[in-house]
C-alpha cells in the first residue's frame, strides 16, 4: 500500500510544474516528455537518431555505465540503453513527414493567432491619450477623502436653524473655500478665465447673512448641502475646463453648458460615493453620511428624491470602470441641445468624439459589453428627466426669501434662483 502511495505521489510531482523536472537518462533538467519519457533536449535528440539510423552501440566495459550530464557521450550503448529503461520508445518518433505536417500546423496556428491580434479592436493613441486627460482631470478635482467637507456650514439633522448656528456657518463661509479649491488648479493663474461671470461672482462674496429663525427646523440641513453642491460645482467647472476642446469654445457657451449640465454631473460624480448596502452617499466622516431624509431637510421632496435613488443604483450597477465614468461625464456636460448653446455644431462634434471613444474603449474592455453603451446613454436621458424636477424644485425653494438666503451666489447663479 505504502509503495502504491508513493508511486502515485512521484505521478503528481511529475506534473506539478513546480516540482524541478529532472531528465531520467542523465540527470540534466528536462524540458517535458519525449518519446513517453522526462528527459532533457540533448538525450531526446541522442534517442531520435539513434533509433532513426538504427545504430548498434558497444560499451568498452562491463556494460554498467554511470550515466551523467557531464559523460553521457562517452558511452553511448549504456546511454541508449538508460534511455529504453525508462520508458521512451522509438514507436512516438514522428517520420520526417510527420514532424513537417507538425511544422505546417504550428506555423499556421501563428498565423492565424497573428491575425486574430492584428483583428482585435484597440484605442488609438489620440483616444487613450483623451481618456487619460479625462482621467487626470477627475482626479484633480474630485477628492475621495472629502476632507473640505469640515469647512461647509455644519449639518444639523436635529433642532431648529438657530441664528447663532447661521453665525457660526458665516465662520465657515466659502469665499475661502472658493479660492483654496481653485489654487489646485493647474490653470488657477490664468488671468483670462473663459468662466470669469461665475467665478469672479463667487470669490467676492462675503460672510453668509444670519438667517431668520425658522420655526420648523423642516430645512436644517439647507445651509449645509448648499455649500456643499455649491462646492461641487466649482468642482465641475475645474473638470470642465480640463476637458480637451472645452476651453475652445466661447465664453458663453462654456457657461451655457455648465448652468445647464452642472446639477447632472454633480449627480454623476456623486456616485462614487454612493452605497448600495444602505442606498447613501459616505462622504468620510460619519457627519458626511447622506441619507434621502438628510435631503428632504433641505427642501427636496421624494418627487426628486424617489427617482434619484433609483438613478443611483441603476448607475452603480453597471460597474463601469473610470474611464467609462469619465467619459459619461463629459458627454453629459457636452451636449449641443442644452439652452443657450449657440454654436451647436462644434459642441456636438466635440460630444461625438467622445462617444466614440466610449463605444471603442468598451468594445476593447468590455467585449460582452454589446448593451452597455446604450444603458450609459439611457442615463443621460434619466438625468434629464431628474435636471426638471430639480429645477421645479429648487425655483420653489429660491422664491422663499428666508431660504434663499442660506444658499450660495453661486448656487443662485447656476441655477438660476432668483431673491425675491
Amino acid at each position: 500500500m505504502e509503495m502504491a502511495v508513493s508511486t502515485s505521489t512521484q505521478a503528481l510531482d511529475e506534473f506539478d510544474r513546480n516540482v524541478p523536472r529532472i531528465c531520467g537518462v542523465c540527470g540534466d533538467k528536462a524540458t517535458g516528455f519525449h518519446f513517453n519519457a522526462m528527459t532533457c533536449e540533448g538525450c531526446k535528440g541522442f534517442f531520435r537518431r539513434s533509433m532513426k539510423r538504427k545504430a548498434t552501440f558497444t560499451c568498452p566495459f562491463n556494460g554498467s555505465c554511470n550515466i551523467t550530464k557531464d559523460n553521457r557521450r562517452h558511452c553511448q550503448a549504456c546511454r541508449l540503453k538508460r534511455c529504453v529503461e525508462i520508458g521512451m520508445m522509438k514507436e512516438f518518433i514522428l517520420t520526417d513527414e510527420e514532424v513537417q505536417r507538425k511544422k505546417d500546423l504550428i506555423q499556421r496556428r501563428k498565423e492565424e493567432e497573428a491575425l486574430r491580434e492584428a483583428q482585435r479592436p484597440r484605442l488609438t493613441d489620440e483616444q487613450q491619450n483623451l481618456i487619460s486627460s479625462l482621467v487626470e482631470a477627475h482626479h484633480k478635482t474630485y477628492d475621495d477623502s472629502y476632507t473640505d467637507f469640515a469647512r461647509f456650514r455644519p449639518p444639523v439633522r436635529e433642532g431648529p436653524v438657530t441664528r447663532s448656528a447661521s453665525r457660526a456657518a458665516s465662520l465657515h463661509s466659502l469665499s475661502d473655500a472658493s479660492s483654496d479649491s481653485f489654487s489646485h488648479s493647474p490653470e488657477s493663474g490664468d488671468s483670462k478665465v473663459n468662466l470669469s461671470n461665475l467665478l469672479m461672482m463667487y470669490q467676492e462674496q462675503g460672510s453668509s447673512p444670519d438667517s431668520a429663525e425658522d420655526d420648523g427646523s423642516r430645512l436644517s440641513m439647507l445651509p449645509h448641502l448648499a455649500d456643499l453642491v455649491s462646492y461641487s460645482i466649482q468642482k465641475v467647472i475645474g473638470f470642465a475646463k480640463m476637458i480637451p476642446g472645452f476651453r475652445d469654445l466661447t465664453a458663453e457657451d462654456q457657461i451655457a453648458l455648465l448652468k445647464s449640465s452642472a446639477i447632472e454631473v454633480i449627480m454623476l460624480r456623486s456616485n462614487q460615493s454612493f452605497s448600495l448596502e444602505d442606498m447613501s452617499w459616505t462622504c468620510g466622516a460619519p457627519d458626511f453620511k447622506y441619507c434621502v431624509n438628510d435631503v428632504t431637510k433641505a427642501g427636496h421632496t421624494l418627487e426628486l428624491l424617489e427617482p434619484l435613488v433609483k438613478f443611483q443604483v441603476g448607475l452603480k450597477k453597471l460597474n463601469l470602470h473610470e474611464e467609462e465614468h469619465v467619459l459619461l461625464m463629459a458627454i453629459c456636460l457636452l451636449s449641443p441641445d442644452r439652452p443657450g448653446v449657440q454654436d451647436h455644431a462644434r459642441v456636438e462634434t466635440l460630444q461625438d468624439n467622445m462617444c466614440e471613444v466610449l463605444q471603442a474603449y468598451i468594445r476593447v474592455n468590455h467585449p460582452g459589453g454589446r448593451l452597455l453603451y446604450a444603458k450609459m446613454i439611457q442615463k443621460l436621458a434619466d438625468l434629464r428627466s431628474l435636471n426638471e424636477e430639480h429645477s421645479k424644485q429648487y425655483r420653489l425653494l429660491s422664491f422663499q426669501p428666508e431660504h434663499s438666503m442660506q444658499l450660495t451666489p453661486l448656487v443662485l447663479e447656476v441655477f438660476g434662483g432668483q431673491v425675491t
